[in-house]
This record gives C-alpha cells, sequence and structure tokens, in this order.
C-alpha cells in the first residue's frame, strides 16, 4: 500500500505519493488515482517531491493514469521530480510525454496555460 495524499488547489487536483512507486505499491497508486481522477479532475499534478525510487510498475501506472485524465478531456503534468526519479523518466523516454516542474505552482499554471 502506498501512502497517496492529495489536495485541490481551484480546479487542479495534486497527487502526492510518498517514497516508492514500484510493483508492490503501484496498484495502490493507481486505485486511489482513479477514484480522485473519476470524481472529475481534469487538471492533474503528480508532485514527486516525496518519491525516492519509480519502477517500470510506476511509469505504468502514471502513464495510465494520464490517459484516464486525457480521455476525461483533462491534462496531467509532473512536479518535484527528484534526480533519480527524472533518470528513470529520461531512460524510459517517458520524460518527453509529460511535463515536468519545479513547483506545484508551475504546473498548475502549465495547465492552465
Amino acid at each position: 500500500m502506498i501512502e497517496l495524499t492529495h489536495e485541490v488547489r481551484g480546479d487542479a487536483l495534486i497527487l502526492r505519493p510518498k517514497k516508492r512507486i514500484d510493483s508492490s505499491t503501484a496498484k495502490s497508486f493507481e486505485e486511489q488515482a482513479n477514484v480522485l481522477v473519476d470524481a472529475g479532475a481534469k487538471k492533474v499534478v503528480i508532485d514527486f517531491s516525496e518519491v525516492d525510487y519509480i519502477s517500470s510498475a510506476g511509469l505504468r501506472v502514471v502513464l495510465t493514469t494520464a490517459k484516464r485524465v486525457k480521455a476525461a478531456g483533462g491534462a496531467l503534468t509532473l512536479s518535484g521530480v527528484t534526480s533519480n526519479v527524472k533518470e528513470v523518466f529520461d531512460v524510459s523516454g517517458f520524460a518527453s510525454i509529460f511535463g515536468m516542474h519545479d513547483s506545484v505552482e508551475q504546473a498548475i499554471s502549465s495547465l492552465n496555460g
């Protein structure tokens, strides 16, 4: 089970997973994110500032969450991606798919642009 907190700022949903998104926590992350996204979020930011590891299972969940948001007419972006997590996004080619921003505020601003 992953520790996942969230908040809503204006019309943006901010998801804040903690520690690791791997094969043992990805399903929990996906289930919790789906409930929040299905509640009507159109602008979603995943704040990675407290994540120190992501596996391929974690990448898959980020991708499926983004597809779910897009199918609902919204967009998803990332913020606070730590260097070791960013490296996984870079190597996998996922960095070019998702916007990466230094702060939640910058991420929200990019979704409003």
